[in-house]
């Protein structure tokens, strides 16, 4: 049995859901590229903090190759985590001046906010759509029902603060990290919230115009 709806292939419990396109396989490729020069930019900067984060980020690269490989993710969101890997690399290696640091800690509207956290935003906003798709695909979910988008929503804003775990991790364990203090802790979960909650009314306004 298989089912076809935007673009997205469900099939039956146990079978394989999905192949690399050549779309994912390029979107991988990406990935690959700014992580291999990534890691010597790390290691030159003696940035031992994206160094870390590097090695996580390998990690979840297979993570997420693995569940697409058993749902089916839209290749859009495919290159949504592709781009979002690229513009957390940027955010901690690209330089902006001495006294600014790095990108994460540029203000793209002063005293209200920052680059670090509207990647936070982008990026869980992916994670609750990586979630609806794996939920429609196994629990064989039609229609994004209010209940299920609360689920998803819930789930990338809980992989939001799974990600301050590791960034905890990273201050517990090295000298010196750009984590920042509890505010930021705070701002970055509520960037992740705020995220996730607009990929959850996103794909609800994206079947209703189907409708």
């Amino acid at each position: 049995m298989e089912i076809e709806q935007h673009g997205l292939v469900m099939t039956v419990e146990g079978e394989p859901r999905a192949r690399l396109s050549s779309s994912d396989k390029l979107a991988l490729a990406f990935a690959g590229f700014y992580m291999l020069v990534s890691l010597p930019w790390a290691i030159a900067s003696e940035n031992h903090e994206f160094v870390f984060y590097i090695g996580v980020m390998a990690l979840l690269i297979l993570l997420v190759a693995f569940v697409h490989l058993r749902v089916g993710l839209h290749p859009l969101c495919m290159w949504g985590f592709s781009v979002w890997g690229f513009l957390h690399m940027a955010g901690g290696l690209v330089p902006i001046s001495e006294e600014a640091g790095v990108l994460y800690s540029y203000w793209l509207v002063p005293g209200r906010l920052k680059y670090d956290q509207l990647v936070h935003a982008y990026g869980f906003g992916i994670a609750t759509w990586a979630v609806w798709q794996g939920l429609r695909a196994r629990m064989a979910v039609p229609r994004p029902t209010l209940g299920m988008l609360f689920i998803a929503a819930c789930a990338g804003a809980g992989l939001g603060a799974l990600n301050e775990v590791v960034e905890f991790i990273a201050v517990l364990t090295m000298p010196e990290t750009n984590v920042g203090d509890y505010a930021n802790t705070s701002w970055d979960n509520v960037s992740n919230f705020v995220g996730a909650i607009v990929a959850a009314l996103w794909i609800r306004a994206a079947y209703r115009s189907d409708d």
